[in-house]
């Protein structure tokens, strides 16, 4: 199998911010892979968080070139790379091949119907209260917004903002990791008077502990503490649901894992992303189905998006074209 991986650099329509920084463009690592006249792609998008760097991603995914070669498919993926961006690009790429091989769509190799429409929530940069308020008043129609908190006690004027500015609106909000345990209780008590319906990631990864003996009025989601399967054991008495990206779960296989182990154990699911393209979007949709949240509008915040793209109408995303990712 033929490996090819590449950088693209997409510039965002404004710049975004959240609590640890602002970006002005979407770094995505492109792979392709080829065998037989059959071509399979997938996107990542390298996350700092994580350690993660476009040098050292692809640096990862040119390594494996001779496993390629030497018949490397997606099953033993799973167990020679840890899960992240990298693993998350080829595994989607040989998702994609072995669904042009087959002649068919992914959905259609996993038994599925077509995933969509679905209702994407639709992210506000982190800025001022009042600057979230007129930024919440141009996004109006959206049914569900999506807002950054810094932890600097101005993030409950923040969410009242947002409602000001869309008072009909569904507002979920993401503290990023940034809050603070002996301030959460009365945060959480205000943001529910707002009519808040989840927080994601209060707490710092692996300080969240407190999180088990903690009332909570709304709906807690796990990000940073949940990568894959694996971390459920410690997550299940602390949060209501997970936050399923394929860029932590290192890709569709390990995510559609997840998945399924978030139901067994009874936790809500939430499907989100990265900023990348509709590339990397195209496969989460495949999760989409049955969350709780549908937080796929990484697309939305770029200047342009690449051709062919998913549909937006509004927050209504429409099932993937043939031709993007699969098809």
């Amino acid at each position: 199998m033929d490996l090819r991986v590449y950088h693209e650099s997409w510039p965002l329509a404004t710049a975004f911010t959240i609590s640890r920084g602002t970006k002005t463009q979407a770094d995505v690592v492109v792979v392709e892979v080829e065998r037989d006249g059959h071509i399979g792609r997938g996107e990542c998008v390298p996350y700092p968080r994580y350690e993660e760097t476009v040098d050292g991603v692809m640096a990862t995914l040119e390594s494996l070139r001779q496993a390629l070669a030497q018949g490397l498919d997606r099953v033993a993926l799973q167990q020679i790379l840890s899960a992240g961006a990298a693993r998350n690009a080829l595994d989607c790429a040989l998702w994609s091949w072995e669904a042009a091989r087959a002649g068919c769509r992914v959905h259609e190799l996993l038994g599925m119907d077509a995933p969509g429409p679905f209702t994407t929530a639709y992210t506000l940069s982190l800025a001022t209260p009042t600057q979230m308020r007129d930024a919440a008043a141009e996004q109006v129609e959206r049914p569900l917004l999506k807002l950054k908190l810094a932890g600097d006690g101005l993030d409950t004027d923040r969410v009242a903002g947002v409602r000001s500015g869309a008072p009909n609106a569904r507002i979920i909000v993401d503290a990023n990791e940034g809050g603070q345990e002996a301030e959460l209780g009365d945060l959480l008590s205000s943001l529910a008077g707002l009519g808040v319906d989840l927080v994601e990631q209060p707490l710092p990864a692996g300080q969240d502990l407190a999180l088990q003996q903690m009332e909570h009025p709304i709906p807690i989601c796990a990000d940073e503490s949940c990568h894959t399967s694996d971390d459920l054991p410690q997550l299940i008495d602390r949060y209501d649901l997970v936050n399923i990206k394929l860029d932590k779960t290192g890709g569709l296989t390990e995510a559609l894992a997840l998945r399924d182990a978030a139901r067994s154990a009874g936790l809500g699911m939430m499907v989100g992303c990265m900023v990348g393209t509709s590339l990397s979007m195209a496969p989460a949709l495949l999760l989409a189905t049955g969350a709780q949240v549908v937080d796929l509008d990484g697309p939305l915040l770029l200047a342009a998006d690449r051709t062919p793209g998913l549909s937006y109408q509004q927050s209504q995303l429409m099932p993937a074209p043939a031709g993007l990712w699969d098809g």
